[in-house]
């Protein structure tokens, strides 16, 4: 089974902002597969189904961004599943608006939810699709820009990245994490 954790804080205080971009990426990916993404466990709201012949489990943390990593261990802990079927998409300012980044594994960088996920799991070794969100114009605004409401012509930029890595996703599950990495990145 695929653990895909998607980070973000909880949708009614958060949505529409760049640091939701995980959630928008699996409520896209919800939406294709038929997937309902509304049982709470692990701290987190959470549906079954499959994808491309494969089971697998969209998570959606609610233990805000700072403390996404006990949600995802228990999650882990609870189906004994190998950290290498976890996959975490996730905002990253150092990526430009409307594109992805996958990787096979890697440090946290400065992200906040990524450290938390990191530190729990006691390794760097599990897969990330990183959703590029931009940086501000004012580099001394960076929360506010994160978890500020998008203006409305720049959501059709962002939704590009969220599109291309729900793309991503269905390719890795596909023809594996090599053959996405090739064609994403």
């Amino acid at each position: 089974m695929y653990i895909i954790v998607g980070l973000g804080n909880p949708e009614q205080d958060y949505a529409n902002t760049r640091h939701n971009m995980g959630f928008d990426v699996i409520n896209e990916i919800a939406k294709e597969f038929n997937i309902s993404v509304n049982k709470k466990k692990f701290n987190s709201l959470i549906g079954m189904g499959e994808i491309e012949e494969n089971k697998v489990l969209l998570m959606k943390p609610q233990t805000y961004m700072n403390l996404s990593g006990e949600a995802v261990k228990q999650c882990i802990d609870f189906f004994k599943e190998n950290i290498n079927n976890v996959l975490v998409i996730y905002d990253d300012m150092d990526i430009e608006k409307g594109m992805i980044k996958i990787r096979k594994k890697g440090g946290s960088g400065t992200h906040n939810g990524m450290k938390s996920i990191v530190n729990m799991l006691n390794s760097q070794n599990f897969p990330r699709i990183r959703v590029g969100i931009g940086k501000p114009d004012d580099k001394n605004d960076m929360i506010s820009y994160v978890i500020g409401h998008i203006p409305e012509e720049e959501r059709k930029i962002l939704k590009t990245g969220v599109d291309k890595a729900k793309n991503a996703i269905i390719e890795i599950l596909k023809n594996g994490i090599d053959k996405a990495m090739n064609k994403f990145n």
